[in-house]
């Protein structure tokens, strides 16, 4: 299905502000957008991400709490540099081997996906699942990173204060992302594709008593 924009939530709820992604996708999902658009909560589940979007999707919006050194409850619009991508050892011929041959066992991507070190079963960065893409033959995908400076990542659920407060900053942030890419379908206005984002620099730190 080709044009659809998936926002995708992820994160540990019990690591604390790592949650983060996983309640901006909540208060997302209650509110109304374009049927071409498709929130989702993904969690911790990195190779469901990884393979829905390389199969149902153009572009996505993940959401995620993002350490950069700065205040806590900083939202950051991040488009990850795609090109300068380093895999790491080893990783050519892992993406090799996880495509399989056109009269090989179908069954051989994902195995060979399972058994990459690039994957932990027990938690996901975004930066795992654009590995993942270009594994899968689809780093061709538009991927924005919507992500919030973390208080505390220790084990425990709930948000910490700076970050519950940055939630709502971050869903406006999310849908004012949509809304241009509404605008340049409307006025193909950017590039060829119908539902292409318009990426800003982006950084909102909300005022807290310290």
């Amino acid at each position: 299905m080709t044009g659809q924009l998936l926002i995708a939530g992820v994160g540990n709820i019990f690591l604390g502000d790592d949650g983060f992604g996983v309640e901006v996708s909540r208060r997302l999902a209650a509110v109304s957008l374009p049927d071409w658009v498709h929130v989702a909560d993904y969690g911790i589940r990195g190779m469901h991400l990884a393979y829905d979007l390389a199969d149902r999707y153009s572009s996505a919006i993940l959401v995620d709490a993002v350490s950069r050194g700065g205040t806590p409850g900083t939202v950051y619009v991040i488009e990850p540099d795609r090109a300068g991508q380093d895999l790491g050892p080893g990783a050519e011929k892992e993406a090799q081997a996880g495509q399989a041959e056109p009269d090989g066992d179908p069954g051989q991507s994902a195995d060979a996906l399972a058994g990459s070190p690039l994957f932990d079963a027990h938690g996901m960065q975004p930066d795992v699942v654009l590995r993942m893409l270009a594994m899968l033959g689809a780093a061709d995908r538009q991927v924005l990173v919507v992500g919030c400076e973390p208080a505390r990542l220790n084990y425990g659920m709930g948000l910490s204060g700076p970050v519950a407060a940055a939630v709502d900053e971050a869903v406006r942030v999310v849908l004012d992302l949509v809304a241009s890419a509404a605008a340049a379908k409307a006025h193909a206005l950017v590039r060829s594709d119908p539902h292409a984002i318009v990426t800003k620099e982006w950084a909102h730190v909300p005022g807290h008593p310290r």
